[in-house]
């Protein structure tokens, strides 16, 4: 099919297909021309007038909207129609829609302008040729080169280059399994390959096969592939397989293995496929029947990992293509901060920001107004601020389950412990900043730290104060949590929490008062459970499987209690004390908690923090909540009876005296 346009007397001919994918129209003849005609059979055309008025049909699902029409008139704009083309339009937001002009006057060719009317008639119809308007190409899809140069290779070339596999002499191969954490982009590749490929594409839920009468689902499932075999070349994509097929050694219903076993012989039976190819999606690939996953059924399996930053950078370029961005949104910057979101988090990012922009920019009341005026909803747009505020409202869906609510603890809020602050900086935020340079000198990163000393002196703190500083997705565990008293539930309440933690990647695992999680082996005479529980920690922290941007970071006041085999290097490398603070310490905690107190001027830190020798970082912080609280005495002492405001006294060095009266080290 080709397109014609009319400018002056200088005839363009433009196949329709060089303008899908962009703003531009795309006007088709109401009948097809049976052959492509040259230059010399078109005649040139008449001088196109301006256009007065223009009715067009919408083609495609869904409503059209009065607002619509002045990006219509703008995207149209300069082309020439006439009645029975069909144009193609590029709508605010990056959408794209395809109209039939019913109506142009004056009549015959005219010339799309400023001044002329555009109105939509009727409702939406589906075009006639692709039959749905959510087309997905492979331009839309970020971050999956690898993958998806893998699946067109798998795909489309047995498909439509059939002889190079006849020349190698080899049968081209006939499955792919997609396997990857929730969210990565599994079925929107299968879509992708739907759209862009000419073969027959055959979706299949897997719950919809089951049915409840016996031999229906067998059945259902030889239709499908008897269905694809007349359609050839085909694909079947089966979404979800892992609900289709489990394995059927591990229980369940006779009816469940006579589906798998029906689902074998068909993809690799005595009959031959033919030019049928079988994709399927899952994230729970060791919940699929071993049978499956073997060659000539499943021949490749492709493993989509979260993407990196360069990868969410890409998908950020394109969730953001239709949004009106400001000039202090940093899309470099996104794709650092959003560690372990998936491409579905990531467009959960984008509308949430955009949510937050309409907020910010349109009113309550004017929300609520019948129309919205049309230059308001131009002038929207989506500033960095916005993504900030969607950053607090998204988390990677990985992390829901066990999210933590960051809190707001500065490093300034944690007084002295400079070796432990300087600790952790090498070992985090050194590996994950310059990781060439570790590289380099064939130095593998630190990933396990233990911190330990009297109660009181900051190890939690310190670990709050990581969780709201770094930026990384921080998971936290209070030792006795993972323990149940089911047999081997202990150990999979391990085994789950690292691999969450290598899922949402860089991430930091603390373990609180680990000594109840990990104590000596030997000791639990009971059950085993603390044995069994330690032996899987041993091995999640050091074991084939490495852990990659993932630090554990373990809290105890009782390290004796410990089983020495976690505290070698390569588990929990580097033991860190949390002594009680000397004098220089001391001085630091006082200035974090005198900090925002009305102290007197009589009060001498330093002579204070000489008056506290022996005691803890917690010891220090209730010596001056309990001077705060003399001072409060006193001014409640000294209001008058039933008085409404009572004025703000300060702490003087009285209420630290009797303060220090009090607290017993």
């Amino acid at each position: 099919m080709f397109a014609r346009t009319f400018k002056q007397d200088t005839p363009l001919l433009i196949p329709a297909a060089a303008r899908r994918g962009t703003g531009a129209v795309r006007p088709k003849r109401p009948n097809p021309i049976p052959s492509t005609p040259t230059a010399a059979e078109i005649d040139p055309a008449p001088w196109a007038h301006v256009a007065r008025r223009l009715v067009l049909t919408p083609l495609g699902f869904g409503p059209v909207g009065d607002h619509d029409l002045g990006d219509i008139t703008a995207s149209l704009d300069g082309l020439t129609v006439r009645p029975g083309d069909r144009v193609h339009a590029l709508l605010m937001g990056g959408r794209h829609r395809d109209f039939h002009v019913a109506i142009a006057e004056p009549s015959g060719p005219v010339k799309i302008g400023a001044e002329t009317t555009v109105a939509i008639q009727g409702a939406a119809q589906p075009p006639r040729t692709t039959g749905k308007d959510d087309r997905i190409s492979y331009d839309a899809i970020g971050g999956l080169a690898c993958e998806l140069a893998r699946i067109r290779e798998m795909v489309e070339l047995p498909l439509t280059h059939p002889e190079v596999f006849e020349r190698l002499g080899m049968q081209p191969p006939k499955g792919v399994l997609l396997c990857g954490p929730p969210g990565c982009g599994k079925t929107l590749l299968a879509r992708a390959v739907a759209e862009e490929t000419t073969a027959t594409f055959i979706h299949v839920s897997g719950p919809e096969i089951l049915q409840k009468h016996y031999g229906e689902s067998e059945a259902r499932l030889r239709e499908i592939f008897d269905d694809a075999a007349r359609r050839a070349p085909s694909i079947i994509f089966f979404d979800e397989i892992d609900s289709l097929a489990p394995p059927r050694d591990q229980g369940g219903g006779e009816a469940e293995k006579r589906v798998v076993a029906q689902l074998l012989t068909l993809m690799d039976g005595l009959k031959s496929r033919g030019e049928v190819v079988v994709m399927a999606a899952t994230n729970r690939p060791n919940s699929l029947d071993p049978a499956l996953r073997r060659p000539g059924r499943f021949d490749r399996e492709i493993h989509i990992a979260m993407p990196n930053a360069a990868s969410r950078r890409e998908i950020l370029e394109i969730q953001a293509r239709g949004m009106p961005l400001a000039d202090d949104v940093d899309l470099d910057h996104l794709a650092e901060v959003t560690h372990g979101f998936t491409g579905a988090d990531m467009q959960s990012l984008c509308r949430e920001a955009a949510l937050a922009a309409l907020r910010r920019q349109i009113p309550p009341d004017l929300r609520a107004a019948p129309v919205i005026p049309r230059e308001t909803v131009m002038a929207l747009d989506v500033s960095g601020g916005d993504f900030r505020e969607a950053l607090t409202q998204v988390r990677p869906s990985g992390m829901r389950e066990v999210a933590v609510e960051r809190p707001n603890v500065a490093w300034t809020d944690v007084g002295g412990l400079s070796a432990i602050k300087a600790a952790l900086k090498e070992a985090i935020t050194w590996p994950l900043s310059h990781p060439h340079l570790f590289a380099e000198v064939g130095l593998r990163p630190s990933r396990g730290l233990l911190l330990y000393g009297p109660p009181g002196n900051g190890k939690t703190l310190v670990a709050r104060a990581l969780a709201s500083q770094s930026g990384l997705n921080f998971i936290s565990i209070k030792g006795p949590e993972l323990l149940s008293k089911y047999v081997g539930e202990s150990e999979r309440g391990v085994r789950d929490l690292f691999a969450r933690a290598r899922q949402v990647a860089p991430c930091i695992v603390f373990l609180d008062e680990v000594d109840a999680l990990a104590p000596r082996r030997g000791g639990d005479t009971d059950s085993g459970v603390t044995d069994r529980v330690v032996s899987q920690l041993l091995t999640e922290l050091d074991g084939v499987e490495t852990l990659k941007d993932v630090w554990v970071i373990a809290a105890t006041n009782r390290r004796d209690m410990i089983d020495p085999a976690l505290l070698r290097p390569g588990r929990l490398d580097q033991s860190l004390e949390a002594a009680n603070p000397d004098h220089e310490g001391r001085a630091a905690v006082l200035d974090v908690h005198l900090r925002h107190k009305p102290v007197g001027g009589d009060v001498d830190a330093l002579a204070l923090a000489q008056r506290t020798e022996g005691m803890s970082a917690a010891e220090v912080r209730a010596v001056c909540d309990r001077a705060a609280m003399n001072a409060v005495r006193r001014a409640f002492a000294a209001a008058a009876p039933g008085a409404d405001q009572i004025e703000t006294p300060d702490i003087g060095w009285n209420d630290f005296e009797a303060s220090l009266t009090e607290t017993k080290i």
